[in-house]
């Protein structure tokens, strides 16, 4: 019986490790890249800026705080896109396929603040099963519902409380006028897509009008543009690959086929298209039954912004 236990420990551990070998062929390797070229251009939005999802504070949890930052009107304006000059996006990923080998891929996990009332950055780059850290900045709850998400639908991804800092004075949440912010304990959780999916959004609970998405990426080729929509990728291994363009409000993920020459910059542009169908409906329009009357003596008031269209 001891020889049988430890036949089949042996095999237990044989099988172990031939899985541990499988499931680390063709993850990313580091190594030195001399003759590296660079890939740059700049990603427009076809159409100009579109109207920006409007919510009635009133709806919502914490109006008052939440609302320092509003239209004027009662509403949050949930800014999804940021385009500057000649209609270059802001925060577009840019992202190669295919790399085995090359360059440092350090990847320190990232940290997504909720601060005044909104997920900040509200696009993040992640690596897969790493971790992601999120702190509550407020004087108010949030909830934290993250979810992958493809064309095969979407899957949870977690679902947990963002505790706030508790030295927060109780009234905070009720007063327009607090502005200061006390980290709360953070909430460490980990990115694991599967099926392939690669994108996920993250959304309060509480306020639906907080929302950050990420893109989850399998090596250190990718870039985020500029205010001026810029990108540029560098020490690139010379070759064949796939060019990937992705935006949260983009119509769909954007694919080209690029040649990297050696120490050469290749340029590539794309315009996205946003999901207007997706958005009908949304805009910040008044409603009589749900006004700012509802909150009787308590005022909205844009104390630290007043949104614009």
């Amino acid at each position: 019986m001891p020889l049988l236990r430890s036949i089949n420990l042996m095999l237990l551990g044989v099988a172990l490790s031939l899985f541990l070998g499988l499931s680390t062929a063709g993850a990313y390797q580091e190594a030195s890249v001399t003759d590296g070229g660079t890939i740059a251009g700049k990603i427009t939005l076809r159409g100009g800026k579109p109207v920006p999802r409007g919510f009635n504070l009133v709806t919502f949890p914490d109006p008052v705080y939440c609302g320092r930052i509003s239209n004027g009107k009662g509403f949050r304006l949930l800014q999804e896109f940021t385009v500057g000059e000649y209609f270059g996006i802001k925060d577009v990923v840019v992202a190669l396929e295919g790399i085995e080998r090359g360059k440092p891929f350090p990847f320190e996990k990232e940290r997504i603040e909720a601060l005044d009332c909104q997920f900040k950055p509200f696009v993040t780059v992640v690596r897969d099963d790493r971790n992601v850290e999120i702190v509550n900045m407020d004087p108010v709850m949030h909830d934290i519902q993250a979810y992958q998400t493809s064309e095969l639908g979407p899957r949870v991804l977690w679902n947990v409380p963002l505790p706030m800092n508790p030295h927060h004075p109780s009234t905070a949440g009720m007063d327009a006028q607090y502005h200061k912010h006390l980290a709360g304990t953070p909430v460490v959780e980990t990115v694991h897509m599967t099926k392939g999916r690669r994108v996920f959004v993250m959304q309060c609970g509480f306020h639906a009008f907080m929302e950050s998405w990420g893109f989850a990426v399998d090596n250190p080729y990718y870039a985020l543009t500029d205010g001026e929509g810029k990108f540029e990728i560098k020490d690139v291994p010379p070759g064949k690959y796939n060019l990937v363009i992705w935006h949260p409000q983009s119509r769909h993920i954007i694919e080209q086929q690029v040649t990297i020459v050696p120490k050469e910059t290749v340029t590539a542009n794309a315009e996205l298209v946003p999901r207007e169908g997706a958005r009908a409906g949304m805009e910040a329009v008044e409603n009589p039954r749900f006004g700012l009357g509802m909150l009787g003596t308590r005022e909205i008031k844009p104390t630290l912004e007043l949104q614009k269209p």
